[in-house]
């Protein structure tokens, strides 16, 4: 499974942001999905997670109520939606992929990486 993510860039603080991730392989929709974030001098941390069929979510505390992933297997694509974004919530954001859905919130390693996109919010 090959993993890229777009859609970041720059916004205001209070302002939204969709991101996307594109999959590549057939056996996409068998993977559970998360998103996660890097800022500069911090560690990668998780994000939000979604499982293969789409009817399980879980995100990290700072960005319930905020956030929302979703997916779309027919087209190979999770989404990230973000809104009332904060000057912290800026970082590389990161998708993957893992075939065991907890290991989302587990923090170990992932099967797949994608490339990350950068997400700066103003104050």
């Amino acid at each position: 499974v090959q993993l890229q993510a777009y859609g970041g860039g720059l916004v205001q603080a209070g302002g939204s942001l969709r991101l996307s991730c594109a999959g590549s392989g057939r056996t996409f929709s068998t993977y559970a999905m998360g998103w996660f974030r890097q800022a500069p001098g911090k560690d990668r941390e998780f994000v939000a997670g979604i499982n293969w069929i789409g009817n399980s979510t879980g995100y990290a505390d700072s960005v319930k109520g905020r956030f929302t992933i979703s997916r779309d297997n027919a087209k190979n694509t999770v989404l990230l939606q973000m809104n009332m974004l904060k000057p912290e919530d800026a970082a590389v954001y990161y998708c993957a992929a893992d075939k065991n859905y907890w290991s989302l919130f587990g923090g170990g390693g992932m099967d797949y990486w994608g490339k990350g996109t950068q997400v700066t919010v103003s104050s």
